[in-house]
């Protein structure tokens, strides 16, 4: 018995080794399926969350998949914070990127520049603010109902021309509008810094809706008409609940922030629904069906062009300290 219980142990003994072998030669087999069964589940993670980030609402099957699961405003989130955290990072450790003037900053603002956009395919702009601390405003954006309407229908004479993007534009805009409506300079700076960066969001020219904001109610953001239009732009609230549900309901309408991103997405529409940016502002007015505005769009363009013409005229020198105007 004892020999036969020998003779079991030494054969399991010798047996040992070759399934040790066998299961190294397994282990080395399988090792190119585990590195692409690996990589496939890395590609994945990587195709969901840039379909997260991109998602545009664009009908194209999986693309629309980020619209189902995530809200939009928590990809701008993303985006917007992690730039965010980039440009800070950038500048605390670039010296040469600091701007002379404190009170101006540089706000990221990124914007997917097509319906497949992913990682690699944010459009990224530097924008250039008199106060910047609009940036940081936590507002919805609107962009996804802007982004629909195609940029080919829109008149040429309402896309940006890029003339705001200079902090010396801004200022002689905002010095304008100041004198001639007597307002509080940090209010104007307000307005003229939420509707530049509105502008970009919505893909119009920040020159026009300045106009626009100018002639409809003098910058005064609490001017209400008896038709029922409120705000800087003067939209109609009744008429564009759906539009201001996305910022809590009509009782924000009177928010410049609020009004001027509503404000900005009609004029867009209408533009292109109209065909040419005198029409859109005529339809703006509420006059489509009229034979003639009462002059509204003379309105605005004059103004437009007033703006224009102090965006392009150089001004004179002014004395300085410390990089800040002297003002008497």
């Amino acid at each position: 018995m004892s020999k036969c219980l020998t003779n079991n142990l030494s054969e399991t003994q010798d047996q040992q080794p070759a399934i040790l072998a066998a299961k190294d030669l397994l282990t080395h087999a399988m090792a190119p399926v585990y590195r692409v069964i690996n990589g496939i589940l890395v590609v994945s993670v990587f195709m969901v969350v840039g379909l997260w980030l991109s998602g545009n609402g664009t009908n194209a099957g999986a693309f629309d998949l980020a619209r189902i699961l995530v809200p939009d405003e928590a990809r701008h989130i993303v985006w917007s914070n992690g730039f965010g955290m980039l440009e800070q990072y950038k500048t605390a450790n670039d010296s040469s990127t600091q701007m002379a003037d404190s009170e101006i900053a540089a706000v990221i603002y990124s914007k997917s520049n097509s319906h497949f956009a992913g990682f690699n395919g944010a459009k990224q702009q530097t924008v250039a603010l008199l106060m910047p601390s609009v940036a940081q405003m936590q507002v919805k954006s609107i962009s996804h109902l802007a982004d629909r309407i195609p940029t080919s229908k829109i008149d040429p004479q309402a896309l940006d021309g890029n003339l705001m993007g200079s902090i010396q534009n801004q200022r002689a805009v905002a010095d304008f509008f100041e004198k001639k409506y007597k307002l509080d300079r940090a209010k104007i700076e307000e307005y003229v810094s939420n509707t530049i960066l509105i502008a970009k969001e919505v893909n119009i020219d920040p020159v026009l809706l300045l106009a626009v904001i100018s002639i409809e109610s003098n910058f005064n953001p609490n001017t209400k008409s008896h038709a029922g239009a409120e705000g800087l732009m003067q939209v109609m609230t009744s008429v564009h609940k759906d539009k201001y549900a996305l910022y809590g309901g009509t009782t924000e309408a009177v928010k410049p922030e609020v009004n001027i991103r509503v404000g900005a997405y009609i004029l867009k529409y209408l533009i292109a629904t109209a065909g040419s940016l005198r029409n859109g502002l005529k339809y703006y007015v509420g006059a489509a069906n009229a034979e003639d505005d009462g002059g509204y769009a003379d309105k605005v363009m004059a103004e437009r062009n007033r703006i224009i013409s102090l965006c392009q005229t150089r001004p004179a020198n002014r004395l300085t300290s410390n990089g800040k105007d002297v003002r008497s």
